[in-house]
């Protein structure tokens, strides 16, 4: 705030409610000045923000524009006074209300601010992660013996999800990436009816979700004997992330990780088959800061947490994503996902 030069700063995404006082409910408001923090929530979560919530006040709004105005209002001095808020998140019309109930004050965009805040993960948000993490290993070794000709992209994915719920999953992270064959060629393959088939390749993108922090891992493997082309392209794109996970170093241009993996993919001939970004942080949401991709500005710190996905995706032949979540550390880095990325022929 004071960096910034807001007064106050207003807070109504759930994800930076959660991260800056601890509540997980689906409704509420944080007000954070240089003298006090506010929470604001309905009669459903005042019980459970008073277990939930570190704040100087809880206070309970039957109305909830009303109850965050005549907080702000008390709180800034002046009508040059700024506060920040979530611009990405606010609707227009939100917003335009917003102006209407505090027309002295001048709410200032502070998204970025927010956001990178939420880069350094901690110890306590080190441990849900790797957790998250876990339990993917767990599932999708339970899953091996499922992935069979016959099956279903599907019936996987459902499977899947059941797994990870069983052994204490929150919820899915995402809608499962479940890509066999051909379709392998789209790098987010939902899960179709398409059956599973002898010489293909499976690509499988999920995660789960547990105290509120996503696992996200890729893993591809072969159905039987696949052409070599698929062979080729597999070695690739492990040598790719291998090459990327070894430059990995506090300091460090997210962009150039991103280079590192790219130029080596364009050099054995497959750098127009390779779009999508290198990878990107995971914590509270699936995809959050830094960005590693060739336009990212992020410098690399101990405590980040992003993922390493480089990826080949050929139409009309298939593709191949590894992608593993990584703890960057002071002397290199954690790799929190499990799952071996060798070759593996599923018999």
């Amino acid at each position: 705030m004071a960096r910034n030069g807001y007064t106050a700063m207003l807070v109504l995404g759930l994800v930076n409610i959660r991260y800056l006082c601890g509540f997980t409910g689906t409704d509420g408001a944080l007000i954070v000045t240089g003298k006090r923090v506010v929470f604001l929530t309905d009669s459903r979560y005042t019980c459970q923000a008073q277990q939930q919530v570190t704040a100087d006040e809880i206070i309970e709004y039957s109305d909830k524009l009303k109850a965050i105005s005549a907080q702000l209002i008390s709180s800034v001095g002046t009508a040059s006074d700024s506060v920040g808020f979530e611009a990405k998140l606010v609707s227009v019309d939100k917003y335009q209300r917003l102006q209407q109930v505090c027309p002295q004050i001048d709410f200032v965009p502070a998204d970025d601010a927010l956001s990178v805040l939420r880069q350094i993960k901690d110890i306590d948000e080190i441990a849900s992660l790797s957790k998250a993490a876990q339990l993917n290993c767990q599932a999708m070794n339970a899953l091996l013996t499922c992935i069979k000709p016959g099956a279903k992209e599907s019936e996987l994915s459902l499977e899947l999800e059941f797994l990870l719920r069983k052994l204490g999953g929150e919820d899915k992270a995402f809608d499962f990436i479940v890509a066999s064959g051909a379709r392998g060629a789209m790098p987010h393959g939902i899960a179709s009816e398409k059956e599973l088939h002898c010489g293909e390749l499976v690509t499988i993108d999920f995660g789960t979700k547990y105290q509120g922090y996503y696992s996200d891992e890729t893993v591809t493997l072969a159905l039987g004997e696949v052409p070599q082309k698929l062979r080729d392209i597999y070695t690739v794109v492990l040598q790719a992330h291998d090459l990327a996970m070894a430059a990995l170093a506090v300091s460090m241009p997210a962009r150039e990780i991103d280079k590192i993996a790219r130029q080596f993919i364009t050099q054995q001939g497959y750098g127009d088959y390779f779009g999508h970004g290198l990878g990107h942080g995971v914590g509270l949401e699936i995809h959050e800061l830094p960005t590693i991709s060739p336009r990212s500005e992020a410098i690399l710190e101990a405590g980040m947490v992003f993922t390493i996905e480089p990826g080949i995706y050929i139409p009309g032949l298939g593709g191949v994503r590894i992608e593993d979540t990584v703890e960057l550390t002071a002397d290199g880095y954690c790799c929190l996902t499990k799952m071996p990325k060798q070759f593996h022929v599923l018999a």
